[in-house]
């Protein structure tokens, strides 16, 4: 028997950095999200765009920091955000491509077996970023 799901969606996504003040930098400049709130006692600092919330945290010990290893270490593998359409997944690459501390995994390609596509690469911070663009309904 199926149940109604008692959650609606995601609030907000927390993503501890090396260097916050790089990584939101690169959301606003790069990403065109928008600084909506800092927290300089963490330090920590919320940026959005039209859909999701992003709570940056500063890492408070850099010299105990440890990198995520994305096939053995539990928690986030990847964060996935949409974008318009093929020429928006385009133009993100093009913008990722030239952004300094950004590295190309791989560039547009289809995902899984198509029609949608996708990229991947990894953000100032480590985070890795996937931008799909999804396939457009008939």
């Amino acid at each position: 028997m199926s149940q109604i799901p008692l959650t609606h969606g995601v609030h907000h996504i927390g993503l501890t950095v090396p260097d916050v003040a790089e990584t939101a930098d690169f959301f606003v400049s790069v990403l065109g999200f928008t600084q909506v709130g800092t927290r300089p006692d963490y330090p920590a600092v919320f940026v959005r765009d039209t859909a999701v919330l992003l709570s940056l945290w500063q890492v408070q010990e850099k010299d105990r920091l440890v990198a995520f290893e994305r096939k053995n270490t539990v928690g986030l593998h990847h964060l996935a955000l949409n974008v318009d359409g093929e020429q928006g997944l385009a133009s993100a690459f093009a913008r990722l491509a030239g952004a300094p501390g950004v590295t190309i995994e791989f560039g547009p390609e289809p995902l899984g077996k198509g029609p949608s596509r996708h990229m991947m690469c990894q953000i100032p911070g480590g985070i890795r970023l996937e931008l799909i663009a999804a396939a457009q309904k008939a």
